[in-house]
């Protein structure tokens, strides 16, 4: 186990406080705002939760090779996140999130600015979580 610098220690707790932000959103959505998450969204929370324990202990023990499963899962995250937003947004699609099961997975409770909705915001935060875990095992094998 390596000595982190205080560099990476700061990206490693960034790292932990998105994945905490989004655990926290999805929350306030189903929770606050009574929207009832599909199946493409629990798929979502199932890969996004386990990154804040990962992210947590890897910050609390200052060792990142705990935190290679996060890489992992948020960059699945990703390509679930992406696929859920095309099915809201793409025509050609709409009909495959009709069949999700008991909420349509291309159901859009918010739409900000025409574009912003939840599976893009789970999809930003699985972005930013999976490139800062890159950014972070390129600066720590610099050191």
């Amino acid at each position: 186990m390596a000595t982190l610098s205080k560099k990476a220690e700061n990206i490693l707790l960034l790292i932990w406080g998105q994945a905490f932000i989004a655990m926290l959103g999805s929350l306030f959505f189903s929770e606050v705002m009574g929207y009832p998450p599909c199946e493409l969204c629990w798929v979502q929370r199932i890969l996004m939760y386990p990154l804040v324990v990962i992210y947590g202990v890897a910050a609390y023990k200052k060792d990142i090779s705990i935190a290679l499963p996060g890489l992992i899962l948020s960059g699945i995250g990703m390509f679930v996140s992406t696929y859920h937003y095309l099915v809201q947004k793409l025509p050609v699609l709409q009909e495959a999130g009709k069949a999700c099961g008991l909420v349509p997975c291309n159901a859009t409770y918010i739409n900000f600015l025409g574009f912003i909705t939840i599976p893009f915001l789970a999809g930003t935060a699985f972005i930013i979580i999976f490139v800062l875990h890159l950014i972070l095992i390129r600066f720590n094998s610099k050191s």
